[in-house]
This record gives structure tokens, sequence and C-alpha cells, in this order.
């Protein structure tokens, strides 16, 4: 019984971090500005074994700490093959923010975070060993707009993804 309680608590509060929380964003790697990315990156291909770069690269000196772009629920923290030491946070509209690549991870999982809050710290983890350090950040969403589909570079994916730099350019 006391787990139903617990998935049921989980599913409410997933409610409603997607219909109540603010989208308020803000740059996700301390101290980074416009600068700091190559604005042109969203959706580029060719991206090496991905294919096409479905985030932005926000580049800093190792260790520099990594901070949520916005407030939600950590979902996933851990290692992937490719993106190295992620987190996974699921924010208001229920999306998505993906942050890898992380020298190490600060969080935990299904913990709350506030807009801000330090995730961990840039790196070169995964596919981004022998790179400079950098956060690659990606926003994704469950609900496909299917009005995005690009008929090459992958374009059935593009609907499940948002081009962070449109956030990021409004900080």
């Amino acid at each position: 019984m006391k787990a139903f309680k617990k998935l049921g608590l989980l599913f409410l509060m997933i409610i409603g971090i997607g219909l109540l929380y603010p989208q308020n964003y803000s740059m996700p790697v301390e101290g980074a500005s416009k600068s700091s990315y190559n604005q042109k990156s969203f959706w580029y291909y060719p991206w090496g074994i991905s294919g096409t770069h479905k985030g932005v690269d926000i580049f800093a000196r190792q260790g520099t700490p990594v901070r949520s772009a916005t407030s939600g629920l950590v979902i996933y923290t851990g290692q992937l093959k490719l993106g190295g030491n992620i987190v996974l946070v699921l924010g208001p509209k229920w999306r998505l923010h993906y942050y890898s690549h992380l020298n190490e991870i600060t969080t935990s999982n299904f913990s709350f975070i506030a807009n801000g809050e330090q995730l961990g710290t840039v790196g070169t983890t995964g596919n981004a060993a022998g790179k400079p350090p950098h956060l690659h950040y990606a926003l994704a969403t469950p609900i496909p707009y299917f009005w995005r589909i690009d008929e090459d570079k992958q374009g059935w994916m593009k609907m499940f993804y948002l081009n962070p730099i449109d956030y990021l350019k409004e900080l």
C-alpha cells in the first residue's frame, strides 16, 4: 500500500511540474555567454556518431559549475556511452533537459531542483574525451511537434527536440 501511495505522489508531482512550474530559463554553465557556444550548432549535420547534433555545446574550463537551466525533477543521473556522465531533468511543460559530458555529478535521482541549482561540473566524459571541456545541453519533449519533421538529417527525430539556443539567446 505504501508503494502505491509513493507512486501516486510521484505521479502528482510530475503532473504538477508540467502544469504549474514556471518556465524560467537560466544559463546552464556558470559564467557562460553567447560567445561560449556556436549559435548555429543545433541540428548541425553531419555530427560524428550521432549523425545530427541535437543540442548545443557550451564551452568552459573543466570543473566549471553546471547549473539547472530551470526548476524540475531529476529523473536520471548516471553514465551513457556517448554522453558520459549525464543528468536528465524533467522541467516545466514536461520538457526533458539533458546535461552531458559532466566531469562530476553533484545531484541525485528523484530530487527536486531549483533554477540555477548545481547539477555537476563541466567535463570531457563520453564521446567528448580528447576534446575541449564543454556541456552538451539538449531539450526534448515527449509530445511531438509534427510540423518540425525535416525530410533529411534524421528529420523524424526533430519533432522531439527543441532548439536550446532559442532559449539561451534570451538570457
